[in-house]
């Protein structure tokens, strides 16, 4: 099958010829057929995260395909189910986090595309128990999004732990924020978008967006107090210290800064306002497989659909390329059928 491999880190990948996984017991063998670039496979390419995966890696958790084999003891899938391969590529199941909902946080989890092989293939192998089920409603290249960038957003804004009608703002508009922004108004919530670049502000007011503001031409921290009193919650999807810095003082009395986008940098918390303020501070990690189920659920009922570029899989060194610099709008898809 044809795979793009990363070698090793900080090296261009390699598009080639591998053999086809084997289902084990529990796993399913799934013909990808779509899979959607994530910033996340652009670190792990690169070893950028302290914690390093696997050596030859296939990146890729946004995959869609269709079961072509079942390993044995699988019976809760059949040949030709449609399903995604996610981050949350399997957990033990058994711990603490595991038995209470937080899955996510299972210390014994791998993760699709970083500690197990993924979807940058022809053929993939996947704990049947893990994988995603795709709507019908859903193309291959529509649901891609939705296993990380969906289902991120969307645990992030679960998790700020705010009603219908509340203030959210959500800083970067782009691949995760185009995103989270739907899903933050198909949940009721109003909407402070805050980019520096126009053109997604632009993109924002046509998703919904109840107030944008330009962060190169405005103090966003002024503008948010002063047009809405502050947010109950801001989700900072970007990737710039300044960004959740921004984010963070934009956050009203009793509110929640959601910390997703991962910078290379520090985060300072003044413990004085948090505390005097009662802020919280929270990170988010993806979301479940009831998360995903949900997440899956509003894009199959049209409420969140991620603007998409789809390029063939021979293309991703040039993807990973753009995306260095800035210059990918909204999500890129490979398509591998």
């Amino acid at each position: 099958m044809k795979a793009a491999v990363v070698n090793g880190f900080q090296q261009k990948l390699e598009v080639k010829e591998v053999e086809v996984p084997q289902a084990g017991y529990g796993q399913v063998l799934v013909r990808v057929k779509t899979c959607g670039v994530c910033h996340t496979d652009l670190h792990a390419a690169q070893g950028d995260w302290p914690v390093k995966p696997k050596l030859p890696l296939i990146p890729g958790h946004e995959g869609v395909g269709v079961v072509e084999k079942l390993g044995e003891g699988v019976t809760s899938l059949k040949v030709g189910d449609r399903v995604g391969i996610p981050w949350l590529f399997s957990a033990c199941g058994e711990c603490d986090y595991c038995l209470t909902g937080w899955e996510t946080l299972c210390q014994h989890q791998l993760n699709g595309g970083y500690s197990a092989d993924g979807a940058y293939a022809q053929y993939c192998v996947a704990p049947a128990a893990y994988v995603a089920r795709i709507p019908d409603e859903l193309s291959d290249v529509d649901a891609a999004p939705i296993l990380c960038a969906g289902v991120t957003t969307y645990k992030a804004l679960k998790v700020a732990n705010i009603k219908p009608g509340e203030w959210v703002a959500i800083y970067g508009i782009g691949g995760l924020g185009h995103v989270a922004l739907q899903y933050a108004k198909a949940m009721g919530y109003n909407v402070v978008a805050v980019d520096i670049h126009s053109e997604k502000l632009e993109l924002a007011k046509e998703l919904g967006a109840d107030v944008t503001v330009n962060g190169s031409e405005t103090d966003p921290i002024q503008a948010i107090q002063e047009q809405v009193g502050g947010v109950h919650a801001a989700i900072s999807v970007a990737v710039t210290r300044k960004a959740f810095e921004q984010a963070y003082k934009s956050v009203r009395r009793g509110g929640s800064l959601v910390v997703v986008g991962l910078p290379n940098a520090d985060l300072p918390i003044p413990i004085f306002d948090t505390v005097l303020n009662g802020v919280t501070v929270k990170g988010s990690i993806v979301g479940t497989r009831k998360d995903m189920q949900e997440a899956l659920d509003f894009a199959a009922r049209g409420k969140v659909r991620a603007i998409i570029e789809t390029q063939p899989l021979e293309k991703i060194n040039e993807v990973f390329e753009r995306m260095e610099k800035g210059q990918i709008n909204g999500r890129v898809v490979l398509t591998l059928d």
